[in-house]
């Protein structure tokens, strides 16, 4: 049986494009392409040259054709045989190296000295080794099915470890069916109002309250899906629920619970009840931003108010903040009735979540080794906190610091009218941070307070001190 292309391949180990064209015989055609190949680069000194026979077969030739030509480029000095070695590309055939330009790189402007800006976990703390482990893990038992389309819902494996998950530490009252996976809280947005592709035929309709403090990304991503944001006021004890019945025509809210972003504290339990109820009577939606759930310090857990009434909440979530941004997997916990609309809009296969990312946080959860990892940062993240605290009482005792029983951020209240002075400071100290006005609604009502949002997890440790000082040197006196 004639030798296949395929086993010459496998047995020589190497691949050789050539294209035997133009004039002359064949052996003549094979040299020149050989040539070539050596001085354009693509055969590099010290390659070994596939057997006669071999090469022979794969491009259908004589066997002596290929010997000819091997020995005319031996003649040349561009190929070398020895006994035992075989036909290798010589030291001496390499291609001369291009003669190198300096250019002068465009000039760029600095970064930041520091980086205090909200909104980024501790890059240098994610969990290399237990992801690496998780993943050979989840790789290796995966059926064969796994390899293929993804499926729009999610790995079953990752939507049932999450249903546990959620439940035992979030309180949230779920099953697997009623979980889709997603690439974090942004897509899940465009999905439920903005529909696949920002098409616009998402699965809810008409404006939506949100809370009169929170991204403006998130604004303009709903802006541009055609959705009317209706400002809630907010206040210590989070969101005005009462000021929902104001507005008929809302039909959803859209809130932030556990930790009210960016200023801080969780939503009074009177007004989750309130909001619940809101909900219920209006044939509603509320919509359950957990973004950092899991980081609390000096109080107690604060469940979702998902589990109030799972029919009326959509619950999200996403590891941006336990484990990091890249990893672009979240979750949407949703009432039975909006599980496939979700669906439909999201299509037939998963265009967003890898599988095997999915797979691997699956093994993640369920090995334990993502609770030790949130346990971990989250003392890790205290630290920062406190550090950040004992230097604004040791040099600027007059800043009140809020919103700091939780979360990744801290609110320094300022005196009126000095937020953009202290924001010019902080750049002349090469620091890198944001204002509270940056976060405020365009329509929000009410007196808009000075002050800065500090994120305190990004810096690498060796460099938080020097942060923290700047920080100081940038605020206004007392």
């Amino acid at each position: 049986m004639p030798e296949s292309w395929v086993d010459s391949a496998e047995r020589i180990g190497l691949d050789l494009h050539l294209a035997l064209a133009g004039p002359g015989s064949r052996q003549a055609a094979l040299t020149r392409a050989l040539r070539e190949a050596v001085s354009d680069g693509r055969l590099a000194p010290g390659t070994r040259l596939p057997p006669y026979r071999s090469l022979a077969a794969d491009l259908g030739i004589a066997r002596n054709t290929v010997a000819s030509a091997y020995a005319e480029l031996v003649a040349e000095g561009r190929f070398t045989a020895r006994q035992g070695s075989g036909t290798r590309v010589a030291d001496r055939a390499a291609p001369p190296k291009p003669v190198r330009v300096p250019v002068k790189a465009p000039a760029r402007r600095p970064g930041p000295l520091h980086d205090l800006r909200q909104g980024q976990p501790d890059a240098a703390s994610f969990p290399r080794t237990d992801w690496l482990a998780a993943a050979r893990r989840a790789v290796g038992s995966a059926p064969n099915e796994a390899f293929g389309p993804g499926d729009p819902q999610g790995r079953t494996e990752l939507r049932q470890a999450l249903a546990a998950y959620l439940a035992r530490v979030r309180g949230v009252r779920t099953l697997p069916d009623r979980i889709v996976i997603c690439s974090g809280f942004a897509h899940a947005l465009r999905l439920l109002f903005g529909g696949a592709g920002g098409s616009g035929r998402g699965v809810l309709r008409g404006p939506l309250a949100v809370e009169a403090y929170g991204l403006g990304f998130h604004r303009e991503l709903l802006a541009q899906a055609g959705v009317t944001g209706v400002p809630l006021t907010v206040d210590e004890r989070g969101a005005r629920i009462e000021e929902l019945a104001d507005h008929r025509a809302v039909r959803a809210a859209l809130l932030t619970p556990a930790h009210q972003f960016p200023t801080g504290g969780p939503l009074h339990s009177d007004r989750r009840a309130a909001a619940v109820d809101w909900a219920r009577s209006r044939g509603g939606l509320l919509l359950e931003d957990d973004y950092d759930g899991e980081f609390r310090y000096d109080r107690e857990p604060v469940g979702a108010v998902q589990g109030l009434d799972p029919e009326r909440v959509v619950h999200l979530g996403s590891v941006s903040k336990s484990l990091s941004p890249a990893l672009r997997l979240g979750w949407m916990v949703l009432p039975e009735h909006l599980v496939d609309r979700v669906l439909a809009v999201k299509g037939e296969r998963e265009a967003w979540a890898g599988t095997l990312d999915q797979l691997t946080l699956a093994e993640l959860i369920t090995s334990g080794r993502y609770d030790r990892h949130v346990r971990r940062m989250r003392q890790r993240y205290r630290h920062r906190r406190d550090r950040l605290v004992a230097a604004l009482a040791e040099h600027a005792p007059h800043i009140r610091v809020t919103g700091i029983a939780a979360g990744l951020h801290a609110v320094l209240r300022l005196p009126a009218g000095t937020e953009a002075a202290a924001l010019k400071a902080a750049a002349w100290q090469g620091l890198a941070l944001d204002g509270l006005g940056a976060f405020r609604h365009p329509q929000a009502a009410g007196p808009a307070p000075d002050g800065l949002v500090v994120g305190y997890a990004t810096p690498p440790d060796h460099a938080y001190g020097a942060a923290l000082e700047a920080l100081c040197r940038a605020l206004p006196p007392a």
